[in-house]
């Protein structure tokens, strides 16, 4: 049946006067804790002592001390006498494919991720419900089978890629800039086959939109990259790259992914860990835009003193089907599968192999982590982010991991914790996060232990806010 307005009906905006209006939210208030202060890369302490937090909205409205700052009449009160305050935890790398992952991440504390849908982390879970805050990264200037554009407009056939990505066109790279960031990509990702100038303007321009650059480079000179204002350069396995010689450096362009990449990681593999050229190469990452993330974790398993991260109660929301290269769930090791023709080995044989893989690759992280030690001689900013789920890492553990190792490469519990929270504001300027202070989301985490003592205390979670919404943690872990 049709039906007509007559004029004894008011009109639209009339009746939505009528309405009654909704009652304001009740106030969500945190009373007596200390609010650990992530200020300055994690280099001031002034912790707020005997605080209140109030959170409206989603928001944080008002931070000082109890005696100063009334409670507001109806709120929901928090009693935090003797706990720790801190933001909501943020991964910077990470992959979530499933609700599985997003409970994990939630459960572990993290709150917002940078999220990555690639070969070895999978789609991304874009229904999980609950899940962490959502930051977009994708591709930028080269074909790419993941990029968040396939299946948008013409970019299916432009973007497919052949044996190996290949760059765009300026043109076309234009073009896919402003068309991911209409999809609210807040990352660009330059990866090994970018050149130097392609990386310059990519730079600039996602600058000029607001949007952060990570760089992966080997076309590129690292050199290039952070004179031209690279956001942050990620994966200690890559940017040790930025040590060899103009040379070596030259071939790349060409030649990427063959033997003269081949070459130029035999030389930084054959330089002394403590040499001068990691040094000083510290020292110009230092004095120049660029942070570190140097996803530690995805080495953690070759490491010394590492330990079974599926005993962590979060881990039996993860499912191995949906991680890339996991480790094995019996022993906590990561295996290191043979060529099928071995089966017909002895099996002594077959097992003497299997820990000569394992050897030759702990000696590889060991160098690795070494060449970092002298990198953070020149005293580098660091984010942190897991790189979840590849090689043994798991989505929301394996960001304390990342914590507990750049503690262990030398920074102080809380920069451990300012990497993992403020430091993405000051970097990134994603002013929305990383703090509790006015305005900022309110994303808290309340703990029953002083993480500046031992970043280990970070886990100790007793209350989780997302959003200015209490989250059951526990009924987390049944949300696979």
């Amino acid at each position: 049946m049709l039906l007509t307005l007559s004029a004894g009906i008011p009109a639209f905006s009339q009746i939505e006067s009528q309405v009654a209006p909704k009652p304001a939210p009740v106030p969500l208030v945190l009373l007596g804790g200390t609010i650990t202060d992530v200020s300055d890369w994690g280099r001031s302490a002034l912790d707020q002592q005997n605080s209140i937090v109030i959170i409206q909205n989603g928001k944080i409205t008002d931070v000082g001390s109890r005696f100063l700052i009334p409670v507001p009449k109806g709120a929901q009160v928090i009693d935090c006498t003797g706990k720790f305050l801190v933001p909501g935890l943020i991964d910077g790398f990470t992959g979530m494919n499933s609700q599985g992952q997003a409970s994990a991440h939630l459960y572990m504390g993290v709150t917002t991720i940078v999220a990555s849908g690639d070969d070895r982390r999978g789609h991304i879970d874009f229904s999980a419900n609950p899940s962490p805050h959502l930051y977009l990264l994708d591709s930028v200037g080269s074909t790419d089978n993941w990029s968040l554009l396939m299946g948008h407009d013409n970019w299916t056939a432009k973007l497919r890629e052949g044996a190996h990505p290949v760059e765009l066109s300026p043109e076309d790279t234009a073009n896919q800039i402003n068309s991911t960031a209409h999809l609210g990509t807040r990352v660009l990702w330059l990866g090994w086959n970018l050149t130097a100038a392609n990386t310059q303007w990519i730079i600039t321009r996602a600058h000029q939109l607001g949007m952060v650059t990570y760089g992966e480079f080997i076309s590129t000179p690292y050199s290039v990259g952070i004179d031209a204002g690279v956001d942050a350069l990620l994966h200690m396995s890559r940017y040790e790259l930025g040590v060899v010689p103009d040379e070596l450096q030259r071939p790349l362009v060409d030649d990427p992914y063959g033997a003269a990449a081949n070459t130029a990681y035999d030389y930084a593999e054959h330089l002394p860990p403590s040499d001068s050229h990691f040094r000083n190469y510290g020292h110009f990452i230092s004095t120049h835009h660029a942070a570190l993330m140097p996803t530690f974790s995805l080495f953690y398993l070759n490491l010394p003193n590492h330990r079974d991260l599926w005993k962590e109660p979060a881990a039996s929301l993860l499912n191995p089907m949906n991680m890339f290269m996991p480790s094995n769930r019996s022993t906590g090791e990561l295996d290191y599968p043979l060529s099928p023709w071995t089966r017909h080995l002895p099996n002594v044989t077959v097992r003497w192999m299997e820990e000569s893989q394992r050897k030759k690759a702990d000696l590889s992280a060991m160098r690795l982590w070494r060449i970092n030690q002298t990198i953070f001689t020149g005293a580098p900013h660091y984010l942190a982010a897991s790189g979840a789920a590849a090689f043994g890492t798991m989505p929301g553990i394996s960001l304390h991991t990342e914590m507990e190792m750049l503690v262990r490469i030398g920074l102080s519990p809380r920069e451990a914790l300012a990497a993992a929270t403020n430091n993405y504001s000051i970097q990134f300027g994603w002013n929305e996060l990383g703090l509790i202070a006015p305005g900022r989301r309110a994303d808290v985490l309340i703990l029953d232990a002083d993480p500046t003592n031992n970043i280990w205390n970070v886990r100790r979670i007793s209350t989780l806010i997302v959003d200015g919404n209490i989250i059951d943690r526990e009924g987390l872990l049944k949300r696979k």
